[in-house]
């Protein structure tokens, strides 16, 4: 019983050991691949290591299925004048994009980019923000308010019919959403968090697919067009990080950064801030790592987004947890796709 309890205890320590030892301080930086398209790359979608999607200007969609050794590419729908701001992969096959400005559709493909299907067109004054789904079928797609409403549209059948959620919330006179990573509305389960920008920056929040809503005003910078929440990330349990600032003072760390409690309604304030304004930010479980990124570089938090270090000065829009949650991707301006090494 002794020999039992003393390989049990070895066994344990052991265990505890490899896990420290295989957990990174840091990432390493970012592995950027070639792409074959210049344009720039907002929509960001990783399905698993190998697999990723990515959107932006000219109408442009990429897709990889080896890892970013080779990339399909196109343009959806002919449209080449439109910039595809949101995208999100189901697999190596299904994605559905979503434009920012005019025209405001939405397409769809089940045939890895060869043919694009519109399924959905909003009105002449419609913009649209961002794309989240909150389980392989439900999903939504937020857009500017229109008449002192927000636009939020859903999904049951993984975006092949798009109609407006039950109850839209309010919006105040030059509070808007920002589609700099398309990520300033994030979906679980039953859940839904949009964070704005403009003259306010406030965090709407419903608990009920958007039957019902509140409303809280955030410490990050507001008053002007450029200020506010630029991207949302979970950290599980109703806890959310929320990056953003100024995008006309990219060097300005000023209030742009915190996380929220949701079953608290309670702002907390990190310590140290990501260095500039940040456009997107990811939570890597895998590590409990929080990565933000920036036009001026990318930063990193292993507490949960109490404190933050630089680890690269490569710049780009938007940051993503693959769906496999094995791989953070990240893409940017003239075609910049890249892969957090660790």
């Amino acid at each position: 019983m002794r020999k039992i309890l003393c390989v049990l205890f070895c066994g344990i320590i052991f265990s505890c050991q490899t896990k420290e030892t295989n957990t990174p301080e840091s990432p390493l930086g970012w592995e950027v691949y070639e792409t074959p398209v210049k344009a720039s790359l907002r929509g960001l979608s990783p399905v698993t290591a190998e697999i990723a999607w990515a959107s932006g200007s000219n109408g442009t969609w990429l897709r990889t299925i080896d890892g970013g050794l080779t990339w399909d590419h196109g343009v959806v729908g002919g449209l080449d004048t439109v910039d595809f701001r949101s995208i999100h992969a189901f697999d190596a096959l299904k994605a559905v994009v979503v434009s920012a400005g005019q025209p405001a559709v939405i397409f769809k493909t089940e045939d890895g980019g060869l043919t694009w299907s519109l399924k959905h067109q909003e009105g002449e004054e419609a913009f649209l923000d961002g794309i989240s789904f909150s389980s392989p079928e439900r999903g939504y797609v937020f857009g500017d308010p229109v008449d002192g409403k927000w636009t939020i549209l859903q999904t049951a059948n993984q975006g092949d019919s798009w109609y407006p959620v039950l109850n839209l919330p309010d919006a105040i006179e030059g509070e808007a959403g920002f589609a700099a990573s398309a990520t300033s509305l994030i979906s679980e389960g039953s859940r839904i968090w949009l964070g704005s920008g403009g003259m306010e920056a406030n965090l709407h929040f419903s608990p009920d697919h958007g039957e019902s809503w509140v409303k809280w005003n955030s410490p990050f910078v507001q008053g002007e067009p450029s200020k506010g929440i630029f991207s949302l990330t979970s950290l599980g349990n109703g806890e959310i990080f929320l990056v953003g600032g100024d995008y006309v003072a990219m060097d300005d760390t000023t209030n742009n950064a915190a996380t929220f409690i949701t079953e608290r309604n309670e702002w907390v304030a990190p310590i140290s801030r990501p260095k500039g304004y940040r456009s997107g930010v990811a939570y890597f479980p895998r590590f409990h790592w929080l990565v933000a990124v920036g036009p001026t570089g990318s930063d990193f938090s292993n507490d949960g987004g109490n404190s933050w270090k630089n680890f690269s000065e490569v710049g780009f829009h938007a940051v993503k947890l693959g769906h496999a949650e094995g791989a953070i991707w990240a893409s940017g301006s003239e075609g910049r796709i890249a892969r957090l090494k660790f």
